[in-house]
């Protein structure tokens, strides 16, 4: 699993509906982290136990990253999390100019990891903003600093 995390003053995920309703927001915080995660195919093998661990270590190390004011974590701090799923973050560009997504979970796998991901952040008492797996989303953020990170588990 990787996620790219910035610090942010807000940060928002609207929801484009593919009905043509009017596009809703499905997320947004204040002043905290937005977490850009993607699941690789390898975090989802035939190991349900492994992954597990991965998720328990992803929520952990995006929890307790002191990366906030003053050295804080949203554990310290009680910031919330709004995290968006980003397969392209597996996006392999080494050869040609069309990216290969074949690094990246299959959907129907990855799905699942994130909504766990999520669940384990809640379960450590974290306030945690979502969007919608394989939504046309638009993210709108303001980073603080800026200050990204790149976090892997």
């Amino acid at each position: 699993m990787r996620a790219v995390v910035a610090r942010v003053r807000r940060a928002s995920v609207t929801v484009e509906a593919p009905d043509g309703t009017p596009p809703r927001v499905s997320g947004e915080i204040g002043p905290g982290l937005l977490v850009l995660l993607g699941v690789h195919a390898d975090d989802v093998g035939t190991d349900p136990a492994a992954t597990a661990r991965k998720v328990d270590t992803m929520a952990r190390k995006l929890h307790e990253l002191r990366i906030l004011r003053d050295e804080l974590s949203c554990a310290d701090s009680g910031a919330p999390l709004l995290v968006v799923s980003q397969f392209t973050l597996y996006g392999e560009t080494r050869r040609g100019r069309r990216p290969s997504w074949s690094a990246a979970a299959r959907p129907q796998d990855a799905g699942p990891v994130v909504d766990a991901v999520v669940a384990a952040l809640r379960g450590r008492g974290a306030t945690v903003g979502t969007g919608e797996f394989g939504a046309r989303m638009a993210v709108e953020s303001v980073n603080d600093g800026p200050f990204t990170v790149l976090v892997e588990a």
